[in-house]
């Protein structure tokens, strides 16, 4: 397997193209009247006053110079995992040799910048691998709308880039979102590899679960995921019924991109209903441009529908290896039921947590990165 080092250079064509997109920005609210529920400016979405602010800080203030140097300052790297699939990583390793790899996965609509904030926290006792999921980032788009099982291709992709390439026979591996799905398919499809993984959520699948199976703790955790959802899941609705409607909207205009990303930040973080209480702007736009300079939108809600239509798995599937779950007060649906929880992942630690929501990795670091090294680091997992 070929894997080269890796910087990230933005030509100057595209940024340029990007301010002359975000000077002639149009908004739809300068002659639509304020909605009557105006002290709850995000309930039908993104709030237009914070959207403003964030624009005109992207176009006057944000520097991506300052952050592509930061970024580069990682040890990024890209590996021929396939023919003709590539992907993006950051392998940062331990101060000293023989330390556990970790492979840590992200989700949407973040990217690899969601540990940044971990890296330093894990980075002096595990060998950390944090990649750029296919459809995502500098990995790029690998067609996985045409796979059967878009999941399971990406975790197989996943599972060479640890064993083939980098030739770590065991390792841990730790997720929320997507990231929780593709981190208890690489547990069921290469327990032999897997030492154990950690999850802050459980994915979809589960919530497909048979209400008459369930005690009444979990039918009542169940009916309040499913009623947020009908809420708050319109995105993930369009992302799997007309993802070819939305991306190229999203795709063309740097102001519908941060529209659409900047609602899910914000409705799934613990902000007390300032978003800016979570996540700097700069952390934000950051991410966004991540998107935009790699045109990867599209592809990254692609997958939402082949997975729908095909899913990697079910409430059938069943995680054998150690599984840790770090539980965030504010994630979607809750806290569920340990029980829960158990019927389908082999749960060795369970830890709720003071705060924080979906997006704990970068909004609480420290308390994810304590939880994610204290599993780690138990040595029956070594065993």
């Amino acid at each position: 397997m070929n894997i080269a080092p890796f910087s990230i250079h933005v030509a100057v064509a595209v940024l340029g193209d990007l301010q002359l997109r975000l000077n002639q920005a149009r908004f739809d609210d300068d002659d639509v009247p304020a909605p009557s529920d105006g002290h709850h400016p995000w309930r039908h979405g993104t709030s237009r006053e914070y959207l403003r602010e964030l624009i005109d800080d992207w176009r006057t203030r944000f520097s991506w110079a300052q952050q592509e140097a930061a970024l580069n300052q990682l040890p990024h790297f890209t590996a021929k995992v396939a023919d003709g699939e590539q992907l993006h990583f950051i392998h940062q390793r331990a101060r000293a040799p023989g330390a556990l790899p970790l492979l840590l996965l992200h989700g949407w609509p973040d990217s690899f910048y969601r540990y940044v904030k971990v890296l330093p926290r894990l980075g002096g006792e595990f060998d950390v691998v944090v990649p750029s999921l296919p459809g995502f980032g500098f990995t790029g788009a690998l067609d996985l709308a045409v796979r059967e099982q878009p999941n399971r291709h990406s975790a197989e992709l996943l599972w060479r880039l640890m064993t083939e390439g980098l030739g770590y026979r065991r390792f841990g591996v730790a997720g929320g979102d997507g990231g929780s799905a593709l981190a208890q398919i690489l547990a069921i499809d290469h327990p032999e590899s897997v030492v154990g993984i950690h999850l802050t959520d459980l994915g979809w699948h589960v919530n497909n679960t048979d209400p008459a199976s369930l005690s009444r703790a979990e039918r009542s955790y169940l009916a309040a995921s499913k009623k947020q959802m009908m809420a708050d899941g319109a995105y993930a609705m369009v992302q799997m019924q007309a993802p070819n409607s939305l991306a190229p909207a999203l795709s063309d205009s740097p102001v519908a991109l941060a529209s659409w990303i900047v609602d899910r930040f914000h409705s799934w973080s613990d902000n007390d209903g300032d978003l800016d209480h979570s996540f700097s702007k700069d952390e934000l736009l950051t991410n966004i441009m991540i998107y935009w300079i790699t045109g990867t939108i599209g592809s990254s809600i692609a997958s939402y529908r082949a997975e729908a239509l095909s899913p990697s798995l079910t409430v059938a599937s069943r995680v054998k290896v150690p599984v840790a779950m770090a539980l965030f007060p504010k994630d979607i649906g809750g806290i569920p039921p340990r029980a829960f929880a158990e019927r389908t992942v082999n749960v060795q630690r369970w830890t709720e947590m003071p705060r924080g929501s979906h997006l704990a990795a970068l909004e609480e670091p420290a308390l994810y990165a304590a939880d994610v090294s204290a599993f780690f680091k138990d040595s029956a997992l070594h065993a």
